[in-house]
């Protein structure tokens, strides 16, 4: 009877935390329905269980709402520089030249999101109309903004990944969902001084947080992931 209770406690954890993980998406349209601070909190604190090379917990988060959030967002969608002029010069999220298979998937996710919005391949002004909604963080009632120290090594940046994917799933455990946004990195210098961040400290990237809009079409966006026989290679 025991062995069967235990059996049924990890069948149902198994459940429990497979479906945070495969339910966490990037939503690009959220209600208004504010958070709690005391739950943004708490999905920090959770978070910050991420594994780190010798405990360093080189992450940073600087969180937003209301006016200061509008003001992020205005002094970015002001500044005149637009995406594809800005220069990544804290470091660089894509390579240079993209390449099989990662060019394929990316242009497959990217149709696949203006299908939804009824976004022709040659409608270059939505496009730009729709990439600017992630300087309005998809109207999510909460903004991040993540740092790490510009004096820190590669394995710190692996180790701030682990972090924010951790914030994404203990969104989703409260039954919250998030966007994790590179597009704000390049425009460090709008982003500074609202913010107070040192020079030391490098935007990694932004993030989403609040309540899906399940009536936007976006949303209804599923990204393809390829089977575990393409990546994986079992050595017997």
């Amino acid at each position: 009877m025991l062995s069967r209770d235990i059996n049924t406690l990890q069948s149902d954890e198994t459940a429990i935390v497979d479906r945070a993980i495969t339910s966490r998406r990037s939503v690009r349209a959220f209600l208004p329905t504010p958070v709690p601070e005391e739950t943004i909190r708490d999905i920090l604190r959770v978070a910050s269980r991420a594994p780190s090379g010798t405990n360093m917990q080189p992450w940073k988060v600087y969180v937003l709402t209301g006016e200061k959030k509008e003001a992020l967002s205005r002094a970015i969608l002001d500044s005149g520089i637009r995406p594809e002029k800005i220069a990544w010069d804290e470091y660089r999220y894509y390579p240079d030249q993209f390449f099989e298979p990662y060019l394929t998937r990316r242009r497959t996710v990217g149709f696949a999101l203006y299908s939804l919005l009824g976004i022709g391949r040659r409608d270059v002004e939505r496009m730009r109309e729709q990439h600017d909604r992630n300087f309005t963080f998809f109207d999510a009632p909460v903004g991040m903004i993540f740092t790490i120290d510009r004096r820190l090594n590669v394995g710190s940046w692996v180790d701030h990944g682990m972090f924010l994917e951790n914030v994404m799933i203990a969104a989703r455990g409260r039954g919250l969902h998030t966007c994790p946004q590179a597009a704000f990195a390049p425009y460090h210098r709008q982003i500074r001084p609202l913010l107070g961040i040192p020079d030391e400290e490098v935007v990694v990237c932004g993030m989403a947080l609040g309540h899906e809009d399940e009536t936007k079409p976006e949303n209804a966006l599923r990204s393809e992931r390829v089977p575990v026989e393409e990546f994986v290679t079992f050595v017997r």
